[in-house]
């Protein structure tokens, strides 16, 4: 922790300086991070970083390991997003959120710097964990890998998890130019293990050789849990951690198809997180609200067959697709759907039993729901 706090600013102010920063958008590229970075001291060097890219299930690999790890007895920083309860659930030491008053200085120190929010938030990340002298820093990425702002630092190990198409805008319209973009993260004379991915393995064997890297695939189990129980013992074994703890459950994360009383609740937003859901679905009456950049139909395609009805709604982001417009892709699979602008109003409709399609959704309702 920071020895002293000017604290011209205090968290409010904090909060609202990088909410505003989020009209700046996503803007990949690492020239403006390593400039902030470098007035800070590079601390992104100074860490051990277990550095996680992939569409789906970097949340629960991340908190998975950790809970090893801090098991094991290591002082251990996560960096993940988004956030679903608090803003500071970003940056966390030994499942701790950061506190508000350091968040608040870090910003008021850094807060002059040409950054995205994103950037500022993942320097801030960087120089707090190694101010805290972690002895792991895990590290999921934001958006791809080559171009996100978390890919800076100078060695790492590298662990990539499911792909599947989502960004395509930013990240290319194939599986295996995203997952060229993923295998960003991966360093030379290093380690990588990968989670199952059949489609674009190849693009990581290639790579791997090229950098004299070694490279570690999971063998498919044919079950996503057990998989990336497999990917986190492998973390444990490359940080010699492994004979310390073994990997006994996956944690459980907030909107990960978490069940709330009779509710489930999850944040997924793409096909391949809307097939790991529907396994688990039946008859739902459900509550849906999308981001307009997601690809809408084919999640829908996926979800909406295994429900009897479906109330469309509008998540509190600009980024979100208007409930009547979500409605009516939605009556393609669904005979019975109904359009509630509010999400608070339309999860307390009768007989709702799913939350689904988005994270931005999850942290409007959540708190709703845990009250009921």
């Amino acid at each position: 922790m920071p020895s002293q706090f000017m604290m011209n600013m205090n968290y409010e102010d904090a909060l609202n300086f990088l909410i505003k920063k989020q009209s700046l958008g996503i803007q990949p590229g690492l020239a403006r991070i390593s400039v902030l970075l470098e007035a800070m001291g590079n601390p992104q060097n100074d860490l051990a970083i277990i550095h996680i890219a992939g569409t789906n299930g970097k949340g629960t690999i991340s908190a998975t390991a950790a809970d090893c790890l801090i098991k094991a007895g290591h002082k251990v920083g996560v960096f993940t997003s988004p956030w679903v309860i608090d803003y500071r659930e970003q940056i966390q030491i030994n499942r701790c959120f950061i506190p508000e008053e350091v968040l608040a200085d870090y910003v008021d120190r850094y807060k002059d710097y040409d950054a995205t929010e994103f950037e500022l938030l993942t320097a801030i990340m960087y120089k707090y964990f190694s101010d805290e002298e972690v002895d792991y820093a895990i590290v999921e990425c934001g958006m791809g890998g080559l171009e996100d702002a978390t890919n800076v630092e100078t060695d790492n190990w590298a662990v990539i998890s499911s792909i599947s198409l989502d960004h395509t805008d930013f990240l290319g319209s194939t599986i295996e130019e995203i997952a060229k973009q993923k295998a960003g993260i991966i360093r030379k004379n290093s380690h990588c293990i990968l989670y199952p991915n059949p489609a674009c393995e190849s693009v990581f064997e290639e790579l791997c050789k090229e950098m004299d890297t070694k490279l570690l695939k999971i063998k498919d189990s044919g079950n996503v849990a057990e998989n990336t129980m497999d990917t986190v013992s492998w973390i444990l074994a490359f940080t010699n951690t492994g004979k310390e703890v073994t990997v006994k459950e996956l944690a459980q994360l907030p909107a990960r198809q978490e069940r709330i009383g009779n509710i489930l609740l999850d944040g997924g937003h793409n096909p391949s997180a809307a097939k790991y859901l529907a396994d688990n679905l039946s008859e739902e009456v459900a509550v849906i609200g999308m981001m307009r950049d997601k690809n809408v139909d084919g999640y829908l395609s996926v979800v909406a067959p295994h429900c009897k009805k479906i109330i469309a709604t509008t998540p509190t982001n600009p980024r979100s697709m208007p409930a009547a417009q979500l409605k009516k892709i939605a009556e393609k699979y669904c005979d019975d759907v109904i359009a509630v602008d509010n999400p608070i109003e339309a999860v307390l409709q009768k007989g709702v039993t799913l939350v689904c399609g988005s994270f931005f959704l999850a942290r409007d309702v959540r708190e709703t729901l845990l009250n009921m």
